[in-house]
Parts: C-alpha cells; sequence; structure tokens
C-alpha cells in the first residue's frame, strides 16, 4: 500500500492575512506544498514561504481549475509530501468543494483532516457592524448561492429564513431579489451588498430589495449580499461611515 503524507483542508478565511486561524497560520507554516484557490491573498500566502505554492483557484467567467484535477493533484502531491495544505478561501465545509475532494482522498487511503475558516458571511456581518440575528426580529438565517448554475438560477429555491445571506451574489443576487418582491417581502427590505470583505479595497453599499432588483452593477471582486430586516441601521449608526460604505436610494 502506498504511502502517502497528511492533506490539511484548511480554511483562509474571507481574504485578510489576520483573520486566518492560528491552527491554520502554523500548518501554512510547516508545509510542504500549498495548493490554494483563487480567492486567497498574496499576503495569506506569505505565511508559508517554505512551501511549494499551487493555484488551483475558480472563477466565475475565468479559466478555471476542473475539479478532478484537483482531486488528483491533491493525491498526486500527498504521495510526494508529508504535510499537503488545501487552502480554501472562507471555510472549507461551506460552499468548498470539500466533499468532492474528501471523497477523493478518503478512497485512496489518504489521512486528511480540517481547519475550519471564517466563512465570509460572518466577517461581512462585523464589516458592516450589522449582526445577522436581532432579538424579535431575526431567529433563522440561510447562507445560500445560485452560482454553480447560473443558468438555472430560477430554478434554485430562495430559502424561507429571516435574513438570508447570498453568496458569489453579483447577477444572481438581482434575480433573488426580484423574486422576493414577488413573493411578497417589503419593497424597503434592508440589504448589504460587501465587495471584497475584509480586504482592503473593501466596498460596503446599504440599498433596498426594490433596489436591488433593479441591479447591481459592475463588481471587481467576490460580492456577498445580505437580505433581512435585521440589517436596518440602529439609531446611532453613521449614514456614512470611514470604511467606505455606502447608501443607494430606492
Amino acid at each position: 500500500m502506498a504511502k502517502f503524507g497528511k492533506v490539511y483542508l484548511v480554511g483562509a478565511g474571507p481574504g485578510a492575512q489576520d483573520l486566518i486561524t492560528v491552527r491554520g497560520a502554523r500548518l501554512l507554516a510547516q508545509a510542504d506544498v500549498v495548493l490554494h484557490d483563487a480567492l486567497v491573498t498574496a499576503e495569506m500566502l506569505e505565511l508559508c514561504p517554505q512551501a511549494l505554492k499551487i493555484a488551483v483557484g475558480k472563477r466565475c467567467g475565468k479559466l478555471s481549475t476542473a475539479q478532478a484535477f484537483i482531486n488528483k493533484q491533491l493525491l498526486d502531491c500527498a504521495a510526494k509530501y508529508a504535510v499537503v495544505v488545501r487552502l480554501k478561501g472562507g471555510d472549507p465545509m461551506l460552499f468548498g468543494r470539500a466533499d468532492e475532494e474528501l471523497r477523493a482522498l478518503e478512497a485512496a487511503g489518504v489521512e486528511v483532516d480540517v481547519v475550519a475558516g471564517i466563512t465570509t458571511a460572518l466577517a461581512a456581518a462585523a464589516a458592516a457592524r450589522q449582526p445577522l440575528t436581532k432579538r424579535g426580529v431575526s431567529r433563522s438565517v440561510a447562507f445560500f448561492t445560485s452560482s454553480t448554475a447560473p443558468e438555472h438560477a430560477d430554478q434554485v429555491k430562495v430559502p424561507d429564513t429571516d435574513t438570508l445571506v447570498q453568496y458569489m451574489g453579483g447577477r444572481e443576487a438581482t434575480a433573488t431579489a426580484q423574486r422576493l418582491l414577488a413573493q411578497g417581502r417589503r419593497p424597503a427590505t434592508p440589504v448589504i451588498v460587501i465587495e471584497n470583505c475584509s480586504r482592503p479595497d473593501q466596498r460596503i453599499v446599504r440599498l433596498t430589495l426594490a433596489t436591488l432588483a433593479r441591479g447591481l452593477g459592475a463588481a471587481h471582486g467576490p460580492v456577498l449580499v445580505m437580505l433581512g430586516e435585521a440589517l436596518t441601521m440602529r439609531e446611532h449608526q453613521a449614514a456614512d461611515s470611514d470604511d467606505g460604505e455606502q447608501r443607494q436610494s430606492a
């Protein structure tokens, strides 16, 4: 039986270098090879100067690495190196294709461990200083995406929860807003759009469901969209903050 090294599926968090976990940073410093997503920042990769770095990113509309090939690269690396890190944006277990990679590694008899990361929804709520739950207003939150099959976005069921967080929002978020309005959601329902969460070029835009239904416009980085009454600004929150937050009227 072939001898393999150990593979770690590590969550890099939303982007900022200091938002990776201590355990994740320690493993990067020990890694022989790091296979990283496109959303992993150059600053994050500074934590593993000793490691061979292999880009295996998948970005919508851009040249991507097929998942089957990524699985094969993981197996090949495990056969050659003692410590293999598969570095994923956010958390590996949420929209991270972890199931496919775990299946491939387990089927080959490779030891694998998962290191949780801060998922972007939580980092976005912190960046906007806006809780996703609120006593008497929001008791349920759903994370969802339709980006895995954008041509079938109209077939993706929108979760029935108080607060909605749409990953990889972009154009799909506009369709979500239109469907929510058709289902009777208030046109003035608060929406927060965060682009490049936790990064130096982070942009936060506050708008309403009705405004979102008319489109988001161009984005130059990953977009996350949060919708729900819990996102209503508090009485003492400034209309214009110091961190690039903007407001759009309906």
